[in-house]
């Protein structure tokens, strides 16, 4: 059985680096040079699901948000299953809010089912690989259609792309089911995306990223799916079956930049590992405007219609954008020249974790995981606002057993009532570094954040 390669993000390696050495207005990576304070400091805990300030070496004097609730750790080893929690989809029952589920990924791990406890209600497990010399299945990310008639009658879906495979997996949410509540819809048919042939899977070039939306003229839903080590997005149209399963068939795909000119005229290219480019992996759409943000993560946030019909528009840059870097085959890392300065103020590489906090009347923010300063930034999301900086926050320590998060891969947000836990809703963040747990074995998982907590700390 194959194994999959770890991709490193040529700017993720050498973010700390240049934020020394080129001396950029980044908040320190935990451990970084410069940094102050212990692995994951975020100065004084508060209480369990408060807003506090950020200690010493946590910079830019972002608020702190502590979690209420987090998941079990996973670990991704062969005892663990090979999981590593990836990305979370928050879906509300409507019936019974407080019986609401958080879907989430675990790569290899297959998929995983939470109660608004943050305790596992079910676990699903990838596929296995269709043959001994390939890849098994392994769930990257994971977003929800909400009314799709799928067979004789409409269902929430759970959409997960499948790297492993190169396919989509589709499952059926159902709320009346609590001990068991996900059920797979995947058509036996439904075709790879990006590969033609299973040896072309085995190159890992496969689907990565995810989101969804539903075309509200036409009630037709569809996924966003980015390429694994590429700047390709893909337009899938999603297909009910006749025998009540769903497939898909792509619509278009869109190319993004690998190469920018900076503002003195000369070329810049991320860096990275050889032959791979700079790829999209966090991702959200405005099912109200119908536009598509998209994490582009060495380089920043874009911004295009959904339909992948109109011209992307680079909506924020990475500080770490146009910083020059040679990959270091030995080390397998990027050693940084000298910072020229033509970056953003805001994010910091890798750009993960997209997702949009819709309020009434437009009203909202699109968050953003600043994964190499564990931050998250907030940009307005309407566009008579120029989509404009709006603040940021982390998510802190609430004690010595309930960490934050770093390095947060993805992300959810809810702004539903959920119950009596959650009343004015729920913000899921995954945390790829959970302590105390963290140590020989690489563990992370999910924390659970009042969404009130972040408002006040957004309003701050």
């Amino acid at each position: 059985m194959r194994t999959f390669r770890r991709r490193r993000s040529g700017v993720v390696a050498v973010a700390a680096s240049v934020a020394v050495l080129a001396g950029i207005a980044a908040v320190p990576m935990a451990g970084a040079a410069g940094a102050t304070g212990a692995v994951g400091s975020v100065g004084a805990a508060g209480p369990v699901g408060s807003v506090g300030a950020a200690g010493p070496g946590d910079g830019a004097g972002l608020p702190v948000v502590t979690p209420r609730a987090e998941t079990a750790a996973m670990f991704d080893d062969d005892e663990g299953g090979h999981a590593n929690a990836d990305d979370p989809a928050i879906w509300r029952n409507a019936a019974d809010p407080d019986a609401s589920l958080v879907v989430a990924t675990a790569k290899q791990g297959g998929l995983r089912v939470y109660d608004l406890d943050a305790k596992e209600v079910q676990s699903i497990a990838a596929p296995e690989a269709p043959g001994p010399d390939d890849a098994p299945g392994r769930f990257n990310n994971v977003d929800l259609v909400h009314g799709m008639k799928v067979g004789r009658a409409s269902a929430d879906l759970a959409v997960t792309s499948d790297r492993g495979s190169d396919k989509l997996r589709v499952y059926r949410v159902d709320g009346d089911r609590p001990e068991a509540p996900l059920t797979d819809v995947t058509a036996p048919s439904a075709p790879w995306i990006f590969s033609g042939s299973q040896d072309e899977v085995n190159e890992e070039s496969t689907a990565y990223g995810l989101a969804t939306f539903t075309d509200a003229s036409t009630g037709t839903a569809y996924a966003l799916v980015s390429q694994n080590a590429t700047t390709s997005v893909a337009l899938l149209e999603l297909t009910p079956t006749r025998d009540g399963k769903v497939s898909y068939k792509k619509v278009r795909t869109v190319d993004l930049p690998d190469t920018f000119t900076m503002p003195d005229g000369t070329g810049w290219s991320p860096c990275g590992d050889p032959g791979e480019g700079p790829q999209v992996e966090g991702m959200a759409v405005d099912p109200e405007t119908g536009t598509l943000f998209a994490g582009q993560e060495d380089v920043g946030v874009w911004r295009m219609p959904a339909d992948l019909k109109g011209k992307p528009v680079l909506q924020d840059k990475v500080r770490e954008y146009g910083v020059p870097a040679t990959y270091d085959e030995p080390s397998d890392e990027c050693v940084p020249g000298e910072d020229p300065g033509f970056g953003g103020d805001h994010v910091s590489a890798d750009v993960e974790g997209l997702t949009l906090l819709r309020q009434d009347g437009g009203d909202g923010y699109l968050l953003a995981s600043s994964q190499g300063d564990n931050g998250f930034v907030a940009f307005d999301r309407e566009a008579s606002d120029d989509y404009e900086h709006e603040g940021g926050f982390r998510v802190g320590a609430a004690s010595g057993t309930l960490d934050g998060s770093e390095e947060c891969d993805g992300a959810d947000v809810l702004a539903e009532p959920l119950g009596a836990k959650y009343p004015n809703g729920l913000l899921v963040v995954q945390d790829g570094h959970m302590t105390p747990e963290d140590g020989e074995r690489e563990a992370t998982g999910f924390k659970f954040v009042d969404l009130t907590n972040v408002l006040d700390a957004l309003d701050d």
